[in-house]
């Protein structure tokens, strides 16, 4: 191939990605994906290949279930905002969403009550327009699988509160969807769903709703709404997120601002954006040199 000409793949990821990962020429891999294909990558990149002399290094990003607690001593409204916006802004199709809220069960109906009177103003509908919300979700695949996951949810003892419809004929559209009186370790406060369905878990107190939050294999985003400043301090020590948000909501990182990663299954904790990022895909090399007696050397100083 003559210099400078690049031979790209093109294809589904299912077809080019072990290709691309395995390749002895292949020495950084960036992904952003679901957990199994972010292990699956992990895995393989690990492997090393003929004539391959170096370690792939691999940064992932990769799943969520991220919780918002509530506790009894704070703005109801504000918190109920927050949590609408964190859990069906894109249609919930984002890694930072929030599908889960745990909400203190001395303020839990009157925070209910708030998150579906606010859900039931969203408008679902063609994007081009204006006042719409919500639009479809990205494919039949997850249509399928969001409407399979609001049936387990009332299957597995939840409350439907709100939304819980889908209209596969004009698009693929699912409202977004409030399900209450979820318990802990159920499908749909366990799994990654990635669209517009909120699970709502009451606690009995403090300690026990930062329990609930922690107890999934992921780690993005989370948030927490409470005028107490030793529980934020606590949230700050406890709550095992790459993304903690104290008193507003847990989606909208900002680039430069919010570097942004998770622990646990949610990935290997690169925070994009961060001061420390760019040098993920960099290698170091230091470079010394002795200066013998009676010579002088120009020093000259690249950025490569």
């Amino acid at each position: 191939m003559p210099p400078g000409v690049v031979n790209f793949m093109v294809g589904a990821g299912g077809e080019v990605g072990d290709v691309i990962v395995d390749h002895p020429k292949t020495r950084y891999i960036a992904f952003t994906g679901s957990k199994e294909i972010g292990l699956r990558i992990n895995e393989r990149a690990a492997k090393v290949g003929k004539g391959q002399i170096w370690i792939k290094r691999v940064v992932a990003e990769m799943g969520g279930k991220d919780a918002i607690i509530v506790d009894a001593d704070t703005d109801l409204d504000e918190a109920a905002t927050g949590i609408v916006q964190s859990a069906f802004g894109f249609q919930g199709q984002k890694c930072s969403a929030c599908s889960r809220v745990i909400i203190h069960r001395d303020v839990y109906d009157s925070v209910l009550e708030r998150i579906v009177e606010r859900t039931a103003k969203l408008k679902v509908g063609d994007p081009n327009d204006p006042s719409t919300n919500l639009s479809a979700v990205i494919n039949q695949k997850a249509f399928k699988t969001i409407s399979q996951y609001i049936e387990w949810g009332q299957a597995d003892g939840g409350r439907l509160l709100a939304g819980g419809g889908t209209d596969g004929e004009q698009g693929f559209f699912i409202e977004p969807t409030v399900i209450a009186d979820v318990k802990p370790g159920a499908r749909i406060e366990q799994q990654e769903i990635f669209g517009p369905v909120l699970a709502c878990i009451p606690a009995k107190d403090f300690d026990e709703a930062l329990e609930i939050a922690n107890d999934t294999e992921y780690g993005l985003t989370g948030a927490v709404y409470t005028n107490d400043p030793e529980k934020l301090e606590r949230a700050r020590r406890e709550f095992h997120a790459g993304n903690l948000y104290l008193n507003r909501k847990c989606t909208g990182a900002l680039v430069g601002a919010h570097p942004f990663g998770g622990f646990n299954m949610s990935g290997t904790d690169s925070k994009a954006g961060g001061r420390d990022y760019l040098g993920l895909f960099m290698q170091a090399k230091l470079v010394s040199e002795k200066i013998r007696p009676g010579h002088t050397r120009q020093e000259k100083r690249e950025t490569i």
